[in-house]
């Protein structure tokens, strides 16, 4: 916790209290007696409030950016490959490696829970950079790489870089993955064997921030081979063509702040919440959005905690 954020609350509480206070005060000189100007009931309401909001903001900044939770789910492809069946991928992006909720002693715990997961495959969405802010402190990529070293995969682990990385150095973020075993994919094509069959993975440049060559990559890869598509901004999906069976992405963070009925309060998405989070199936070929583990521009999570997902490729040819 920063001096700033400290600061920041007392001074909150300080202005709550003296508000609280001037509902109470008498309307005249205090031997008329100590008639409040405010009922009862709005003072209660009021007090209610305030602790329900003070209630809000302390999980939202101080326990959900902390928690990690594990998410599983299938997802069937038609025409894909029974030799590959089943096939689990872990899924991890957006982890924003600070002082704040993403130490190095939780890249530590991240790497050791995916690892429990025993996926087939590892890929990582991009953005492990945060923000030097008024709450957190980046951390090098010489640093935070060593840490991920210890993924463990039978097929490897694999990545794309996010619009952060870049903002910062993309060449020495990938340098910092790289000379830890964790393959970037820079619109670039990788062959993977699995029971005797190829399986390809296709990683597309960030949108913002890199040239886009979707039809050059895809072209990298023999026709009727099975093809996964890795991507930091889902926001490419309409451009990707359906020989890609299936796309990860990372970016919206689910929008980070989701208040039930209202919904994600931001998107970082050109598509509004059509793509947000979860999995889409559009146009004939599957889309996978996860929400991320760490925060951007401000330390907040609410409705959204961090997540690293397990997901398990059937076979759409089987009941």
């Amino acid at each position: 916790m920063t001096v700033a954020f400290v600061v920041a609350i007392a001074i909150l509480l300080g202005l709550l209290l003296f508000l609280y206070n001037e509902m109470q005060r008498s309307p005249g000189p205090a031997q008329w007696g100590r008639v409040p100007l405010w009922p009862k009931r709005l003072r209660v309401a009021f007090a209610t409030i305030v602790l329900f909001l003070a209630g809000v903001a302390f999980w939202a900044f101080l326990i959900e950016p902390r928690r990690l939770v594990t998410n599983q789910e299938t997802i069937q492809i038609d025409n894909w490959p029974q030799s590959l069946d089943g096939l689990r991928i872990a899924v991890l992006s957006d982890i924003h490696i600070d002082n704040w909720s993403v130490t190095e002693n939780k890249l530590r715990t991240i790497v050791e829970r995916t690892n429990q997961l025993q996926p087939d495959l590892i890929v990582i969405l991009g953005d492990y950079m945060a923000s030097n802010g008024w709450a957190t402190r980046r951390v090098e990529p010489e640093v935070f790489g060593v840490v991920l070293k210890d993924l463990r995969a039978p097929l490897g682990v694999y990545s794309v870089l996010g619009n952060h990385d870049w903002w910062y150095s993309g060449m020495r973020v990938r340098r910092g993955l790289e000379q830890n075993g964790i393959k970037v994919l820079e619109n670039e094509a990788a062959q993977i064997d699995m029971r005797g069959t190829s399986l390809w993975l296709v990683g597309f440049a960030d949108l913002w921030t890199r040239p886009q060559r979707i039809a050059d990559t895809v072209a990298k890869v023999p026709e009727g081979q099975p093809l996964l598509g890795l991507t930091h901004n889902p926001d490419i999906f309409p451009n990707v063509p359906p020989r890609v069976q299936l796309l990860l992405a990372g970016h919206t963070h689910g929008g980070q702040v989701r208040f039930p009925i209202i919904g994600p309060v931001v998107s970082s998405s050109d598509y509004g919440n059509r793509w947000i989070q979860g999995h889409v199936f559009a146009d004939n070929h599957h889309l996978f959005v996860t929400t991320g583990i760490g925060t951007s521009i401000v330390p907040v999570r609410f409705g959204l905690p961090p997540e690293i997902v397990l997901l398990t490729l059937r076979s759409g040819s089987q009941d």
